[in-house]
């Protein structure tokens, strides 16, 4: 199992918790990042939004790509993945940056590829946001583009939302990065299987990943294209030394009280279509993290894990707050138990 976390630039992942210890500054995501590769951390996720959708609009957060290519200048190990939404992106100048950013990193940056979701953030930042399956149709031309550029020089493309001319890019990466995506409507799972790496997906139980991951590898071999790379899942996680200090803690998170955070819950729910809806006790933790259940002890938390691995997870991708010292707790307690 390769363990990964995500770059803390939202202040925390609790919407219901205003304070979590975790500042809103690059120093903090930086002082992750160095402890999290030396103990064990493979990857880390660096999501993308413009606003704050954890602790409200007018709430602090940083910018996804500038802290991805700063971790890149300070770490020396771990993956860093960046989250990039095709409406927020020129797709030949994001092809140059994430060739830039590869090298900074000495080959060690990917992509999560992600078609969007958040109305009031397009408007707000200019963003396109079309309807539902139109956005997965840009996603596809989007990489279409990426990977073109990272091949070739003089690349051409023109399509429905893009056209490129004669485009030169030096230096191509190497390796090229890996693109992550991740949909659960059918027009995301069938887009995804085109153009794709590696899947990754919104927390769930270990019964709805074992059928997720027999889907999208079906589907990936019916389309006659090269198994996934990898599949990976987001999950929140919640480890202690009794299993009453570990439900007392997930009590605490899931207090869920009305306030800013909860501004994009109807945006959320109404413009994805998800397989399994979210309630408000659940979005207390973003992107479904408590689902897999990842509480208890480290012994508990182990098996859990273990089980995601017969389902087919190799990547989790984990939340927890505040994050820096959570992780070193996962370290410490969990990793070797998986991993040992």
């Amino acid at each position: 199992m390769r363990f990964g976390y995500w770059t803390p630039i939202f202040g925390g992942w609790l919407r219901n918790v205003e304070d979590e210890g975790m500042p809103v500054d690059f120093a903090y995501a930086a002082e992750t990042a160095r402890f999290a590769e030396q103990h064990g951390f493979d990857v880390t996720l660096v999501p993308e939004l413009n606003l704050n959708d954890i602790k409200g609009i007018a709430a602090p957060s940083l910018e996804a790509w500038a802290v991805s290519a700063a971790l890149a200048a300070v770490t020396e190990r771990i993956e860093i993945m960046a989250a990039v939404r095709p409406g927020f992106h020129l797709p030949a100048v994001t092809a140059k940056q994430a060739a830039t950013i590869g090298g900074i990193s000495g080959g060690r940056f990917t992509l999560n590829v992600v078609s969007a979701w958040w109305e009031q953030e397009a408007k707000q930042y200019g963003g396109i946001f079309s309807a539902h399956d139109d956005r997965y149709r840009r996603t596809e031309e989007f990489v279409s583009i990426l990977q073109g550029m990272w091949r070739e020089d003089g690349f051409d493309f023109d399509g429905e939302h893009y056209r490129i001319e004669g485009a030169h890019l030096q230096p191509k990466p190497a390796p090229a990065p890996v693109i992550y995506a991740g949909g659960e409507s059918e027009a995301g799972k069938a887009s995804i299987t085109r153009f794709a790496d590696a899947y990754l997906t919104h927390g769930g139980t270990p019964d709805e990943l074992r059928v997720k991951v027999a889907e999208m590898r079906r589907r990936r071999e019916e389309a006659g294209a090269a198994p996934f790379t990898s599949f990976g899942m987001a999950a929140y996680i919640v480890v202690r030394d009794t299993e009453q200090e570990a439900q007392a803690e997930l009590d605490r998170i899931t207090d869920v009280s009305a306030g800013p955070a909860y501004e994009s819950y109807q945006d959320f729910i109404s413009k994805s279509q998800l397989e399994h809806r979210p309630d408000l006790r659940d979005y207390s933790v973003s992107n479904r993290g408590l689902r897999p259940g990842l509480v208890g002890t480290p012994e508990q938390v182990a098996e859990r894990i273990r089980e995601f691995q017969d389902a087919g997870v190799d990547t989790l991708l984990l939340q927890a707050s505040p994050q820096r010292e959570e992780l070193e707790r996962v370290a410490r307690d969990v990793i070797p138990l998986v991993n040992g």
